[in-house]
């Protein structure tokens, strides 16, 4: 019969005798120093947690799960670990280091700096200094950003945020305040995002709650954005910000519905006055503002301020560069006013948002408006008006042509026998065109005619000879030399 194999279980005294509570958790906690050293946190907070089990009174344990869950960015759960070591072992000087970390990334300065301070007494001066150079830029930050947002420096207010969330980022209060800004300078849109992330960490966090209001109210959601500030004041009454946006809200709207309802019932001064009290509620409600400098400039419009009309429209622009009523409105304020390349850029900028048939007809006809401007104006030089009748025409060329002929003037100073060939011979473009049907037309749509900077290519003297020989008028002597006629006036 085969003699037993001898298995060398290589086992020591400490093997054979049962492992203590203290020496377990001992092992726990160093399995769990070596996962955190891999940046296993989620590994090294099991095994620090089962260490914690097993010795609930070691401070140690507590400091190392505080820091398992720093990595973690679970900074409330940190802190309480941390305040729980020192309560364990009041001498525990990272315990404070570490309190002052969290305090740090939960924008607790208060907390944070009596934290520095109690390890600079148990560590020495040096101790937590970086902890202490964090909260200095941390106070400047804040106190830069107080300043910014009482002189109404809303950009400014969103970069020294965006700074202080660098040391702090799970402060939901500097979140906010650069929420609340954004909504101040009309992107709502990020503002909502960050009000909703409050709110699914606390749905009664009553300054996520304002913040949402508030850029309903900027959106022109009254109802919703009333329903969200009564909401806060009925969790905090004492909320003056959600009050003073309640009843700002509630007045403007009461303003600008009183200034449309005057504005159907034909009383436009009236209106007028009522969208100017409105413009004064809130200048920064960049929406509503917008739609208010729109009705005003339709109301300018109905009383013939037509400048001040464009002038509104200018304004709404300036909060809503896509406001296409604006846009189309004040195009035609400028065409009124003669301002017709201002008003090419207008439909030129209304056709890039809305390519319609219409919109380019629109722009068409302006461009003809200007080229039309930037001629001679013939019915200003003859003196009448664009109905004039061929007659009308006829006996208005024949008086300004006699006026302005360079033989009345042969006396007089160069400068104004200059001046008045000159007017002689825009006297004769005039009629030259003006006198034939086809080049009238032509004419009056803003269609080139000979292509030259005029339009015409008229000798003036032709149209002089022309027009008086045969007509009754008596001249004297040679009819024609040069440029000068000889003729006795009538």
């Amino acid at each position: 019969m085969a003699e037993p194999e001898v298995v060398d279980l290589d086992l020591t005294i400490d093997d054979l005798v049962p492992k203590s509570p203290e020496r377990i958790a001992e092992e726990k906690k160093e399995s769990g120093n070596h996962l955190y050293k891999f940046k296993n946190y989620t590994g090294a907070l099991a095994m620090y947690e089962e260490a914690i089990k097993l010795c609930p009174e070691n401070a140690s344990y507590y400091g190392n799960r505080s820091a398992c869950y720093m990595m973690l960015g679970m900074y409330k759960k940190a802190l309480e670990d941390a305040q729980k070591s020192i309560a364990l072992d009041p001498t525990f000087t990272k315990g404070y280091i570490r309190i002052a970390k969290c305090c740090i990334a939960l924008g607790d300065l208060t907390g944070g700096e009596q934290a520095v301070k109690k390890a600079a007494e148990l560590g020495g001066a040096d101790c937590a200094s970086n902890e202490k150079r964090a909260l200095e830029s941390l106070r400047k930050l804040h106190d830069d950003a107080q300043k910014a947002l009482e002189s109404g420096d809303y950009r400014r207010v969103v970069f020294c945020i965006d700074r202080c969330l660098e040391y702090s980022p799970s402060c939901s209060k500097a979140k906010l305040m650069k929420a609340e800004c954004l909504a101040l300078l009309g992107r709502s849109g990020e503002a909502q995002e960050i009000a909703n992330d409050a709110l699914r960490s606390d749905s009664f966090d009553t300054d996520a709650i304002y913040v949402r209001g508030l850029c309903l109210y900027f959106e022109d959601k009254d109802d919703q954005a009333f329903k969200h500030f009564q909401q806060v004041l009925r969790l905090a009454p004492d909320h003056k910000k959600a009050f003073e946006a309640y009843k700002r809200a509630k007045l403007l709207k009461q303003k600008k519905e009183e200034g449309n309802e005057a504005f159907k019932m034909g009383r436009w001064q009236q209106a007028l006055n009522l969208y100017n009290e409105a413009l004064k509620i809130d200048k920064t409600n960049r929406k509503v503002n917008a739609k208010l400098y729109f009705n005003k400039a339709t109301v300018c419009a109905k009383l013939n301020q037509t400048q001040e009309a464009a002038n509104a429209c200018t304004a709404a622009l300036e909060l809503d560069e896509n406001y296409v009523k604006a846009i189309l409105r004040r195009a035609k304020c400028y065409t009124e006013l003669g301002e017709f390349e201002e008003a090419v850029k207008d439909y030129e900028r209304l056709y890039k948002i809305d390519k319609s048939k219409i919109n380019k007809q629109l722009l068409t006809e302006a461009k003809i408006a200007l080229k039309k401007s930037k001629r001679k104006d013939y019915y200003k030089i003859l003196g009448v008006e664009k109905s004039a009748s061929e007659d009308e025409i006829k006996k208005a060329y024949r008086k300004r042509a006699l006026v302005h002929h360079p033989d009345r003037h042969a006396s007089a100073s160069d400068s104004d026998r200059r001046e008045q060939e000159k007017r002689f011979k825009e006297v004769g473009e005039a009629y030259g065109v003006l006198s034939d049907p086809k080049k009238r037309a032509r004419y009056d749509h803003g269609q080139d005619l000979d292509g030259d900077s005029s339009g015409v290519d008229i000798d003036p003297n032709v149209v002089f000879q022309s027009f008086f020989r045969g007509s009754g008028f008596d001249f004297q002597g040679t009819p024609y030399t040069g440029n000068v006629f000889n003729f006795q006036f009538g």
